[in-house]
């Protein structure tokens, strides 16, 4: 029924457009199912916030969290709902990590034409940016983990066998951009331990700078997008996204990445001190650490131990 609702909408953009075909916007997000509603206005290419869920006006429970863990919400929030009936307005983002941190420092975020100043009452993202805003949090908690791999297309065309390969100047990559994806901060440090810092600085900066390396502004979002319609060859992300594209039947493929030359993600969730809605902050601190919520977060290729 998903795939039924949203080959009609690209029918209807195409419509409406006398040129765009569903085909044109076939792997475009959003990936999650959206909320129920008498009227539903997503246009593939031209409205539409996948990182936005929810209940924006009044919510009873804020939460943003780090981008790649979009494919969690649905689950997540519907297993919150079950075990605290009381609330059922929510809000949540998934945006990149540093840009929520921008967002929660300056008050309000711009996207298009909208402006948004909800408060967090939870905000999650790895260890590194968590520790980075201490002043912020009356607690935290770790809940999840996760691990790097290499997205390919289907078949994996190009042979790519490893983090070495991506110093072919001939492969194009999807990179997170470091500034504000914390995961680019940590991919750095796989390159360096696959290939020290010649391998690092090919990547990060000889193909940078000839643009064989395309740095994101939304990664989780981006690098999938860019493997599906051929635009780059290969792309470092974490191994829950790569899971999840296989999981939802895109066509991609996994290259693993050894243990040595891997990286250990882990998530944590602070309890902000200035969450509007403290009780329920609590509540879903609680609840990140439960039996129910790791279930979801295995689910999706995460682990919790």
């Amino acid at each position: 029924m998903k795939l039924f609702k949203n080959m009609l909408a690209f029918v209807f953009f195409g419509l409406v457009t006398g040129n765009a075909t569903a085909q044109e916007y076939r792997f475009d997000p959003p990936w999650n199912t959206p909320p129920e509603s008498k009227l539903n206005f997503t246009v593939p290419g031209i409205d539409n916030v996948p990182d936005l869920y929810g209940d924006i006006n009044d919510p009873q429970l804020v939460v943003f969290f780090a981008g790649n863990q979009f494919m969690c919400i649905d689950d997540l929030l519907a297993a919150f709902k079950t075990a605290y009936p009381e609330y059922q307005r929510i809000f949540a983002e998934t945006l990149p990590p540093g840009i929520l941190a921008k967002q929660i420092i300056g008050g309000n975020i711009v996207i298009g034409n909208m402006r948004i100043s909800l408060k967090p009452d939870v905000y999650t993202a790895g260890k590194s940016r968590i520790e980075q805003m201490p002043e912020y949090f009356f607690s935290t908690k770790l809940y999840a983990k996760n691990r790097l791999a290499l997205m390919v297309q289907k078949g994996n065309p190009k042979k790519i066998k490893g983090l070495t390969a991506l110093a072919d100047p001939t492969l194009r990559i999807s990179m997170p951009n470091p500034e504000w994806e914390g995961i680019g901060k940590r991919i750095e440090e796989a390159y360096v331990k696959a290939g020290g810092e010649p391998l690092k600085n090919a990547i990060m900066k000889t193909k940078v700078g000839d643009s064989s390396t395309y740095l994101t502004q939304i990664h989780h979002r981006q690098s999938p997008m860019r493997i599906l319609y051929g635009k780059s060859d290969v792309a470092p992300v974490w191994y829950s996204e790569v899971f999840y594209q296989k999981m939802i039947g895109h066509p991609v493929d996994m290259v693993e990445i050894p243990q040595k030359e891997n990286i250990e993600a882990q998530y944590i969730a602070g309890l902000m001190k200035s969450a509007p809605h403290p009780q329920a902050a609590k509540d879903f601190m609680t609840f990140l650490t439960s039996e129910a919520a790791k279930q979801v977060y295995r689910k999706y290729g995460f682990t919790t131990e």
